[in-house]
This record gives C-alpha cells, structure tokens and sequence, in this order.
C-alpha cells in the first residue's frame, strides 16, 4: 500500500467525525425533509427507508475516508475488512465479551433448569428439547422476514461499525491523536448519533420529557462505554469483525444482568465474569493473535502504534 508523506491534521480528522457522525444521523429525515416524500405507510416502509440511508451515509463516509487519508490505493483493509485471521476476529473477542454478560447467561440457565424441573424431567424435558431443535428453521425464516432483526443485527451494526470505527478512528490515529484520546473521542460521537431515539421515547412514553430523558440518558451512557470497548477491540486487533459481531451480540443480549431476586448465583456469575473479563481484555486482544506483523505499518493500523 502506497503512502503520501503528508499526514492528516487532528482539526481536520475531528471536523471530519463530527460531520460524519451528523450525517448519519440527519440524512435518516433526509426522505421526508428533503426529498418531500409523504409519511411512511407501514412501519415496513419506514424502516427500508432508514436502512436505504444507513447505506448511503455509510458508502459516503468511507468514499471520503479514502480520499482524506494519506493513501494512494483502496483497499478493504483500511477498513480492517480482511480475510486473515477471521476466525480470531470473531471468536475471541465474543469470547471476551460474553464474559460481561455471565449473570445474563446464569441467568438464563436457571430458568431453563426451572422449565425442566416443572416439566418432570427425563424424557418428557428431552422430547421438549427435540420439539425446539425442530422450531430452529422455521424461527429463522421467521426472523429473516422482521424488519427489526435486520435493523438490530445487520444494518445497525454495520453502518454503526463502519462509520464509527472503520472510518472515524484511522483517520484520528492518522492525525496523530494518541490511542486512548482516540478510544475515548469516537464513543462520545457514537452516542450523539443515539440522541435521535429521543423523539421516539418522548411519544411512546405519553411525551414526559422527564421519562423519555431517563431513558435516553440510560442509552447514551451504555453506548458510550460499549463505543469504548468497540473503539478498543478494533485499533488492538485491527479487525472489523471483532467489534462487528461483539456489537450484534450486545444488541441481542441487551444490558447485562446483575442481580435476580432469590437468586445469589446470578450476582456471583456476574462478579465473576467482570473480574475474568478485565483479566482477560489484553491477553485476549494481542495484535500478534490477529496479525502477523505489528512493525512497519502505516499510521492508521493502531495495533502497530500498541506494540
């Protein structure tokens, strides 16, 4: 990959993610401000609209990214779309992060114990277990067909991944932002494209600015620390798929589970998975795992600047 000697300024890479970080959020109103189309006729329609936007501030940023860092070739890399070492950009990192969701997973568990329980047990639980084995294909199928499980498990985490991380962090690496400054700055960016679900949980919850504030202030603090994690995983392993398949696991799983009433166990698993979590976050997460050099790179590749 060829290299220009210039490299991008820090007030240029932040202006840069402020203005990408405004579009992906303002070009989602842009079908009824701006192109004067009436309301959506089904929330069907609606979402498509949403995700033929997603796309097209998406395609935007990365189009701009490619011309505003200091390379001469595009390629998928950049991104840190790459083939190498795929499997370790997705199964340690969902390793790492299912640890923070251990009282979740506990959690689970005892109600499926308690179902068993209830049901009496041998085999009148396995022909239960048979009975949702064979559910699984038609569960797809019904999943496929959802608007809401492709918003929160395809378009969501990939236009987010790829705008937020894939785009916004090489060019602060390149700017000479240091890697913590950078870690820190995307996941305020990131939640600021969340404050768009305002307007929603002002409606839903009879337009108490209160409430729907609550709420959202929930939401932007939980973005921020996952922007953090996510920012982390993606300059330590230079991989799009590590914080890719973490950010759809987090959308499915929700926010984790602390404590359940009446049952310690849950709290217990909780602590645990947190204490394994901060122990494995840099072992799990060496750039060598996921790479096969850590020199000589350029400047947007944070993994090399770790080392």
């Amino acid at each position: 990959m060829a290299v220009d000697g210039e490299s991008v300024s820090m007030p240029m890479a932040v202006s840069a993610c402020v203005g990408m970080a405004l579009f992906y959020v303002l070009i989602l109103y842009a079908p009824t401000v701006i192109l004067r189309l009436p309301s959506a006729s089904s929330y069907l329609e609606f979402m498509i609209r949403r995700f033929i936007c997603a796309a097209v501030s998406t395609l935007a940023s990365l189009v701009f990214t490619a011309f505003v860092l200091p390379i001469k070739s595009w390629e998928a890399s950049v991104y840190g779309i790459r083939t190498d070492h795929l499997w370790q950009g997705v199964i340690y990192p969902l390793l790492l992060t299912s640890l923070i969701y251990a009282g979740s997973l506990v959690s689970k568990l005892l109600l499926l114990l308690e179902s068993w329980k209830e049901t009496g047990g041998g085999c009148s639980s396995f022909n239960n277990i048979i009975s949702f084995v064979q559910t699984i294909p038609s569960s797809v199928v019904t999943g496929a067909s959802n608007v809401s499980v492709w918003r929160n498990f395809i378009v969501a985490p990939v236009t987010e991944e790829l705008v937020f991380r894939a785009c916004m962090i090489p060019l602060l690496l390149c700017a000479g932002f240091k890697i913590y400054s950078a870690i820190f700055l995307c996941p305020i960016l990131f939640s600021l494209a969340h404050l768009n679900h305002f307007r929603e949980m002002y409606i839903r919850h009879n337009r108490s600015y209160l409430r729907a504030s609550l709420i959202v202030g929930l939401q932007l603090g939980y973005t921020v620390i996952f922007g953090a994690y996510a920012s982390f995983l993606f300059i330590r392993t230079g991989h799009l798929s590590a914080p890719l398949f973490a950010h759809i696991f987090c959308n499915y799983m929700g926010l984790p589970v602390l404590y359940a009433r009446g049952k310690g166990l849950v709290s217990l698993a909780f602590l645990g998975g947190v204490v394994g979590f901060v122990s494995l976050l840099f072992p799990l997460t060496k750039p060598l795992m996921y790479n096969d050099r850590t020199d000589d790179c350029p400047c947007w590749f944070g993994y090399c600047l770790w080392n």
